[in-house]
């Protein structure tokens, strides 16, 4: 019987690369592995992927991680680097950063550096969170063009707010304005992450930069838009066992606070996970799990290290059975909608106590 662990199935992450190399044949693949792999693991991830051909991290603990492992591909900082003291690390580990603010400009110029840097300038399409704002673009360029610590040719990239939203005028706009922006610019160009990647052909570019979709979980809220729908196959399954099976008559309250009475007599199951594992306390009632290859719905309040589902009156389960969070057979959108949440945070949020299996 084993406690919460979460499967990590590799040959999913390779098939899913190839899908994705079917929806943009033209485009370089830059794989996003922050945040550990989207709670895949940062190194096992990047290490099961040698046919894409960079990888993006948000901070520079996660690029000096990869490159510990073993990765030579080129490893992007999706943030860019936060103090001037950062720039000689990125020289000496090969590592590229995005610039979106004059201080990180500032600091590029002002800084001593043995060779250059590749620079990725962010522009602010519309999304209003980071880049350089449009009027602001020609200034950055010259400037950027003028460093010695910047190697040429510079590379141009955006990020879209809506893309999601398929049909958004907003998104349709950031293309536009990101296309118009870099037209006649030497430099590679990105513009599409996940949802881009899946619904705005337009946006693929040079680059294309896949997240969520990657793992096999599909950024759209619409069941018609599933990661299934894109033959896309989910990497992580998250499981625990039942550790125990319970007769709870009817009328009775199940867990801290009462929140579930049964409405007939009927057998309660225990699954060794809780939000001590990362799942979230905020479940509610009915919120899906998967136990011997039927949905039973959860049933009380989720607890430190502990949640409970109702089999039904006539189970037949027993204590050591696996029971399925999310993954194969339940994907992470389906449990994230009941929830209230995103999978994004599903995934990402499971603690150092899952155990992490890679088949």
């Amino acid at each position: 019987m084993k406690a919460a662990t979460a499967y990590i199935n590799t040959e999913a992450l390779t098939h899913n690369i190839s899908q994705l190399r079917l929806q943009a044949p033209n485009s370089k693949i830059l794989a996003v592995v922050k945040a550990n792999g989207y709670g895949h693991g940062l190194a096992h991830v990047a290490q099961s992927l040698p046919d894409v051909d960079g990888f993006g991290v948000a901070r520079i603990e996660e690029a000096l991680t990869l490159r510990a492992g073993g990765v030579v591909k080129p490893v992007l900082l999706l943030e860019g680097f936060y103090a001037a003291s950062d720039l000689p690390v990125l020289v000496t580990n090969n590592i590229h950063t995005v610039v979106h603010s004059i201080e990180q400009l500032e600091a590029l110029e002002q800084t001593s550096l043995d060779s250059p840097v590749v620079v990725w300038l962010k522009i602010d399409t519309g999304m209003h969170r980071l880049g350089v704002r449009p009027e602001q673009l020609n200034e950055f360029v010259e400037r950027l063009h003028a460093c010695p610590n910047v190697a040429k040719p510079l590379r141009y990239m955006s990020h879209f707010g809506c893309a999601d939203e398929v049909g958004s005028a907003v998104t349709l706009q950031q293309i536009n304005t990101f296309l118009s922006l870099t037209k006649g610019c030497r430099g590679e160009r990105s513009l599409a992450a996940s949802a881009g990647i899946l619904a705005w052909p337009d946006s693929h570019l040079e680059w294309i930069r896949p997240g969520i979709i990657m793992y096999g979980v599909s950024p759209f809220v619409e069941a018609e838009r599933s990661a299934a729908a894109y033959n896309m196959q989910p990497v992580m399954t998250l499981t625990s066992s039942l550790i125990a099976v319970r007769d709870v008559k009817k009328g009775e309250q199940v867990g801290y606070g009462g929140i579930w009475t049964s409405e007939r007599d009927t057998k309660v199951g225990v699954i060794a996970i809780g939000y001590g594992d990362g799942y979230p306390r905020s479940a509610p009632n009915g919120t899906p799990v998967l136990v011997n290859g039927r949905i039973v719905p959860m049933a009380g309040r989720v607890s430190m290290d502990m949640l409970t589902v109702d089999l039904g009156p006539d189970a037949e389960d027993r204590v050591g059975d696996e029971a399925i969070l999310w993954g194969e057979g339940l994907p992470a959108e389906v449990v994230a909608e009941h929830i209230g949440t995103i999978a994004y945070e599903l995934v990402t949020k499971l603690t150092s106590r899952v155990a992490m299996a890679y088949l």
